[in-house]
């Protein structure tokens, strides 16, 4: 599934096109996906202008004038894509020959920019577990956006705010760290790759980096900056392309090439100084890849 960093790249991507454009029409070529569209789902948005696209941890959120606020989930193999009026894809760094079959084209977004520029929005998605629901409120009232935890972006987390948030918590490390209700956004992969860089185990209690010390709290603060980290360079190199994952203009992230410890099991530790090779466990069904020797 897409984590926060690959939603913030298609985000970004979908922007220029999007924002300030109007939805001339709306293709649902189905009744559904994850779930069933909402009524009037393309009657609703046709005619609308887009006044804003945000993002909510894994959740991409389009403002149009008037309202609903529509919410988006990419599912497990959900991508949008963007073709101009001739039809073209969009050029990328790197082509991923992607599925044509118009069976996967399931919601074709026809906008017109404030230029005149006209543009079809594409969603595909092979194994339909990506949705498009309205939020008639504020989005963050929403049954799938309530309860969410802070943003791992920015200075919000800080060491203080993610001690307060693992204190007393008996449960691993990384299983605190997945928990949504806590940091809204943390996949697999990035918080393996933070505890790499935090040189913390992904099997200690969650609450041993909130205990009373300078200890404690020097773990904390190098844990958060290591999350921020993470997360800003995942980004700045346009996510990780892993199975179906690709940006809007079709082209694979870049950051799977700079792992540290996700799939990479038997290779040597790169931290420097480290004598250790990079292990895989199985915690709540999931893959963990850490350094036993450095991560303590």
């Amino acid at each position: 599934m897409p984590e926060l960093p690959e939603v913030e790249t298609v985000r970004r991507g979908l922007q220029p096109v999007l924002e300030g454009a109007t939805i001339t029409r709306v293709e649902a070529r189905r009744p559904d996906l994850r779930f069933p569209f909402p009524e009037k789902f393309s009657q609703r948005l046709t005619g609308k202008t887009i006044t804003a696209l945000g993002r909510r941890a894994k959740y991409l959120t389009m403002d149009v004038e008037g309202g609903p606020v529509l919410i988006c989930h990419l599912g497990m193999s959900g991508s949008f894509r963007i073709e101009t009026a001739d039809g073209s894809d969009m050029p990328g760094v790197f082509q991923h020959d992607r599925s044509k079959n118009s069976n996967h084209d399931h919601v074709v977004f026809h906008v017109l920019s404030s230029g005149g520029a006209s543009s079809r929005v594409i969603f595909n998605d092979p194994r339909r577990f990506g949705f498009m629901l309205f939020a008639e409120g504020p989005p963050d009232v929403h049954p799938m956006l309530a309860g969410l935890g802070v943003e791992p972006t920015g200075n919000t987390l800080d060491g203080a705010l993610l001690a307060s948030l693992m204190k007393g918590r008996r449960s691993p490390l990384k299983a605190a760290l997945l928990d949504q209700r806590l940091i809204a956004g943390l996949g697999n992969i990035y918080v393996s790759e933070a505890l790499w860089r935090a040189s913390l185990s992904p099997l200690r209690e969650a609450g041993t980096i909130a205990k009373p010390g300078k200890k404690a709290q020097a773990q904390s603060e190098r844990l958060a900056e290591a999350i921020r980290s993470v997360i800003s360079d995942a980004i700045a190199a346009g996510g990780s392309s892993l199975r179906d994952y690709m940006q809007t203009d079709g082209s694979l992230g870049y950051f799977q090439h700079s792992f540290a410890v996700y799939d990479r099991e038997g290779e040597p530790c790169s931290k420097p100084g480290c004598s250790g090779h990079i292990e895989r466990i199985v915690q709540s069904g999931r893959s963990t890849f850490y350094c036993r020797t450095c991560q303590r």
